[in-house]
């Protein structure tokens, strides 16, 4: 191991007969971090993960674990343990026995055993639940449950694959909030598979986004929000609005770009390899973009129509058509400023943005 890092992935390849799986991947884990890894279905990061816990290996490269080299470690030797999305809570045991069911290889005296349930009972606010059957346990309940199972053979690692898919919104956004304070509890790596961007984004310290069993950025939440290094990234975590344009000039650390139906846009989120005449992406957040039916003086606006709009409770999304640009643009409003965008179907509006607004993304 070449680095201090406290997981590496190093040059792992995964092959399913002719099938790439994981092409390359190369990520450093530090100590304490909550990770996630993000993609959608099949970009291979439950592959991963499998590997990371020893019930896959990899084709090729290495893969580190507080400096020790993993192939050929079987599972139950690793400093790691998983919690998965169905949560494999056992039908026949109450609450205290599936959290001690790990504990059972070693032989502690029973005193010693209930200790340490009653301290994950603690952890996991559910003090009083001990000799509730599986049956008796909502899901949200079930998942700490498992999660408890799993700390409480105190791995170095924890692993899980989409343990909160199968909740409601609701209660999964709650949970979100309970698994992030529980990871800052207890100080133990978390390697988080999803492939919901907004929960990668809220529970993350960095993320790995993946596609085709690549890695195509490490980072953290906002920088890969704010900084997208290409439109793949973009386009994938959250909405992303898109002009092609020319850089027509490159000053003060930016670059005026000359986009199709906005007119001249300026920026400093450029790559550092631009060059002027240079055909590249222009790209902005619809939440960067504010509506207003007059034009406005001294603001960067494009003239529009409003084509669509979808009342959202805190929010509005409205959809714009611009002259020349194929696709309408998305515009997200706080409800608190609707007023400002409001108006009917087919009614002219103007689109205003503020300087470095928009993030520029080479092609190709």
């Amino acid at each position: 191991m070449q680095n201090d890092a406290f997981i590496s992935i190093q040059n792992v390849n995964k092959y399913f007969g002719k099938f790439h799986a994981i092409n390359d991947v190369s990520i450093d884990i530090k100590h304490g971090e909550f990770f996630s890894l993000l993609g959608s279905s099949g970009c291979g990061k439950t592959t991963l993960l499998r590997m990371l816990a020893g019930f896959e290996s990899p084709t090729s490269g290495e893969i580190y674990i507080d400096g020790q080299p993993m192939s050929g470690v079987p599972p139950h030797h690793r400093p790691v343990n998983m919690v998965f999305q169905n949560y494999a809570i056992f039908p026949h045991l109450n609450v205290r026995d599936n959290i001690a069911y790990g504990l059972r290889k070693q032989k502690l005296p029973r005193a010693q055993r209930d200790a340490l349930v009653d301290e994950m009972l603690d952890l996991i606010k559910l003090p009083d639940y001990g000799d509730r059957k599986a049956n008796q346990l909502s899901g949200g309940q079930r998942q700490r449950i498992a999660l408890a199972r799993s700390l409480i053979l105190r791995p170095k690692v924890l692993l899980l694959d989409e343990p909160l898919g199968a909740l409601d919104k609701q209660l999964r956004e709650q949970m979100q909030l309970e698994l992030r304070a529980l990871q800052k509890t207890v100080g133990i790596t978390f390697v988080f598979v999803t492939h919901d961007q907004e929960e990668a984004l809220t529970l993350s310290d960095r993320m790995a986004v993946m596609s085709n069993g690549r890695d195509l950025q490490v980072d953290t939440p906002t920088r890969l929000y704010e900084s997208p290094i290409n439109r793949e990234v973009a386009s994938f975590i959250g909405t992303m609005n898109f002009f092609d344009g020319t850089v027509k000039a490159l000053t003060n650390g930016g670059a005026e770009i000359e986009t199709v139906g906005l007119g001249n846009v300026y920026t400093t989120n450029i790559p550092p390899s631009l060059t002027p005449g240079q055909s590249v992406c222009a790209a902005i957040r619809p939440e960067k973009l504010s509506l207003s039916r007059e034009s406005q003086s001294g603001f960067n606006q494009a003239k529009g129509r409003l084509d669509n709009a979808a009342y959202l409770g805190e929010r509005s999304h409205y959809y714009v058509s611009i002259e020349g640009v194929s696709k309408p643009v998305a515009v997200s409003v706080q409800n608190r400023q609707r007023a400002n965008g409001n108006g009917e179907n087919q009614c002219p509006v103007w689109l205003c943005w503020d300087d470095n607004a928009f993030v520029v993304l080479e092609n190709g």
